[in-house]
């Protein structure tokens, strides 16, 4: 997603990351339990991921991931009338940057005063699974998350 922003940055696009709470807590990084111990997870995310964009803390009781539909992994486009035009469940940067160009081709079109009407839609897209670089990531909480993991039978 830093190389997607990054693209995007001279077209006006801003990106943040709501840091909500701990998917797989374990040993290294547990269930969150103080606004600190969030802003830490949240530095150590940043440095360890090499997150690049503006990182916003969400509430200990994740108020405002509920908010927006709690799933583990979403992504949200808002325009700049912060109506959402985008959600998905699972953040992936081919669906992102795709949805970041049509909706950027409507902006530029409504503004050479094409007469357009908005309408939902709803699809399905898919993203790379790469499980062997998934429990690597899981395995930084700690042994706790991998075996919590392993045990949902996700």
């Amino acid at each position: 997603m830093n190389a997607l922003a990054d693209a995007y940055v001279r077209r006006d696009v801003g990106f943040i990351f709501l840091y909500t709470n701990e998917a797989h807590p374990g040993e290294n990084y547990p269930h969150l339990t103080s606004m600190m111990e969030k802003f830490n997870h949240a530095r150590a995310m940043q440095d360890v991921y090499g997150v690049a964009r503006p990182i916003l803390l969400d509430a200990l009781d994740g108020a405002c991931h509920r908010a927006f539909g709690g799933m583990p992994n979403m992504t949200w486009i808002f325009n700049r009338a912060a109506v959402p035009v985008y959600k998905a469940d699972w953040t992936d940067v081919n669906s992102v940057g795709n949805a970041l160009e049509y909706f950027l081709d409507v902006a530029e079109r409504r503004r050479n005063q094409e007469k357009l009407s908005p309408f939902r839609v709803e699809r399905l897209d898919y993203r790379e699974s790469d499980r062997e670089r998934f429990y690597k990531g899981l395995a930084l909480n700690g042994p706790k998350a991998v075996r919590e993991f392993d045990e949902s039978g996700l």
